[in-house]
């Protein structure tokens, strides 16, 4: 029985491993002077200051005026006095940080803390949260013209990208979308995709460029289907093991039998 548990929770950890992506965490502080960039459904780590000792206020402002506010007790949200996250449980204050996880739309805009002083004065600071989408997967088609151009072609998922390319690893100077290679130009070339909170890329070889980019969506296919071919070579595998075992304990239980006896 202790093989058999071992078998499937290796299974278990494989399934969690092609499941599970990559989480964005972002930190934060109100003593930062910069905007503070989240990630929209990933978490974002906001630093107050030490919530133990002050009586705290988030404040969200709109157009300089106070909207809604949560006040903080103990490193606590006092639940009756904190519209500023109302029915969002996952919005916790732990050590003066209030973790977000994960972050919404709504979570963009201008903050303001405010707390007394041991001497009495209120101090207050403010805090511009901007809230983008990341990055997604990056695609990248190289299409030649009649003219022996190249086209090369670079897309995305996300908000405010940037877009930059180098060629066999040096930088051109273009940061559209779209580039063009003059006759002859071959090579790695790799399109570069970024925002304020995350950053990816994806690498192709203009020795595939063709006059159309069904070859290029073709290979893209291709690669996707090669990853799928070994997540299904790795899971009959698993099945194949633990079929043996099985197969393997029913046999040491009939040995283990004894023989009927003879009439």
């Amino acid at each position: 029985m202790l093989e058999l548990r071992k078998i499937m929770l290796v299974f278990g950890l494989l399934l969690l491993i092609l499941q599970t992506a990559a989480c964005v965490e972002r930190f934060c502080s109100f003593t930062q002077s910069d905007p503070c960039y989240a990630a929209l459904g990933h978490k974002l780590n906001l630093q107050m200051v030490n919530a133990s000792k002050y009586k705290l206020t988030i404040i969200k402002r709109i157009d300089n005026t106070d909207d809604a506010a949560c006040r903080v007790r103990n490193d606590t949200k006092r639940a009756n006095e904190c519209d500023l996250y109302i029915n969002r449980p996952e919005v916790k204050i732990i050590n003066g940080t209030v973790m977000i996880n994960p972050v919404k739309r709504e979570d963009s805009g201008d903050f303001r803390i405010q707390f007394n002083n041991p001497d009495g004065t209120e101090t207050s600071q403010d805090l511009q949260v901007n809230v983008e989408a990341p990055v997604g997967s990056v695609e990248v088609s190289v299409i030649c013209s009649s003219n022996q151009m190249r086209s090369v072609s670079c897309s995305s998922e996300g908000d405010q990208l940037l877009y930059s390319w180098t060629l066999n690893g040096e930088t051109l100077m273009d940061e559209n979308r779209n580039i063009y290679l003059e006759e002859g130009t071959e090579g790695e070339i790799t399109c570069t995709v970024k925002n304020h909170v995350s950053k990816r890329q994806k690498t192709v070889s203009t020795e595939d460029c063709s006059v159309t980019s069904s070859s290029l969506t073709t290979s893209n296919w291709v690669s996707h289907s090669s990853m799928l071919v070994i997540y299904l070579m790795i899971l009959f595998a698993l099945l194949g093991g633990f079929h043996i075992y099985i197969h393997t304990q029913v046999r040491k239980e009939r040995r283990s039998k004894p023989d009927d006896e003879e009439i």
